[in-house]
């Protein structure tokens, strides 16, 4: 359910990290864009290689110093992002409101995940601004 990103983002804005900040708008939006499979994985209990993956770069406890040179970049993240709610649309659509046993939060349904992961969406993107204004 990614928003857009503030105004003028650049490639350059999206790799610096200003002083007192642990990461870059890259990685927040890597793991905007984890978030959502990893709760989804956690509650259906369905593992993916993708997911296993992105999480190395973009997980928590990462940071832009495990970026290797497989690593999405900015563009290829943001076309990840815009992708995801036809991805999960496709995948969980049809099971949005199958009761599962509960996890983190009491959440037991693929629903309450995409509620809690929009939320936590929305504290990764005023990280984003707060970077963004840094870099002014």
């Amino acid at each position: 359910m990614f928003y857009p990103l503030p105004e003028n983002v650049t490639r350059d804005d999206a790799e610096a990290i200003p002083e007192n900040f642990n990461n870059n708008i890259r990685w927040n939006l890597g793991h905007i864009y984890l978030d959502q499979f990893l709760w989804i994985e956690a509650l259906t209990k369905e593992q993916s290689e993708t997911t296993t993956l992105v999480n190395s770069w973009f997980g928590f406890g990462t940071s832009p110093s495990d970026f290797t040179t497989d690593t999405p970049t900015f563009e290829p993240l943001i076309s990840l992002l815009e992708n995801q709610p036809a991805i999960l649309k496709k995948i969980y659509g049809q099971r949005l409101r199958v009761e599962f046993p509960p996890i983190d939060m009491g959440v037991k349904t693929i629903e309450q995940v995409l509620i809690r992961t929009i939320f936590h969406e929305g504290m990764h993107l005023q990280a984003i601004m707060d970077i963004k204004k840094c870099l002014k």
